[in-house]
């Protein structure tokens, strides 16, 4: 996933051409089914520490993949890219926090769902007692 971020980010900002697009759809699910299991095991240790406040955790935790790609952001421009200047900074930074915030959106989502769904599964089994 971070190989085809680098490329993804070397294309819209390195006007450089980008062909892999059924590999980019198969790196964005993988992303999604990533996401949501490891927000589903964040999950099960929060509900195991009896924490049942779990429906923004789930979707903060599953957004944090825009988080990731907005820090990646900072790294791009000041390593990679031959960018400087105000208006380029604020264009630049301006888009890229749209774009993450549309990730964190979206993979919050996803990993939320995919917790409700757990969680339903979880507690419409029958308790086992020892």
């Amino acid at each position: 996933i971070y190989i085809e971020l680098h490329y993804i980010f070397a294309s819209m900002w390195g006007h450089q051409i980008y062909t892999y697009f059924g590999i980019l759809l198969l790196a964005f699910f993988l992303l999604i089914i990533a996401t949501s299991f490891l927000t589903a095991a964040l999950l099960y240790f929060q509900l195991v520490w009896e924490d049942h406040r779990w429906w923004w955790a789930s979707y903060i935790n599953g957004g944090m993949t825009g988080i990731f790609i907005y820090v990646y952001s900072f790294y791009y421009y000041f390593q990679r890219s031959g960018m400087n200047g105000v208006l380029q900074l604020s264009f630049y930074f301006g888009y890229m926090a749209i774009v993450s915030f549309a990730f964190f959106l979206m993979m919050g989502s996803a990993g939320f769902q995919f917790c409700l769904v757990c969680v339903k599964k979880i507690y419409s089994l029958p308790a086992r007692g020892n």
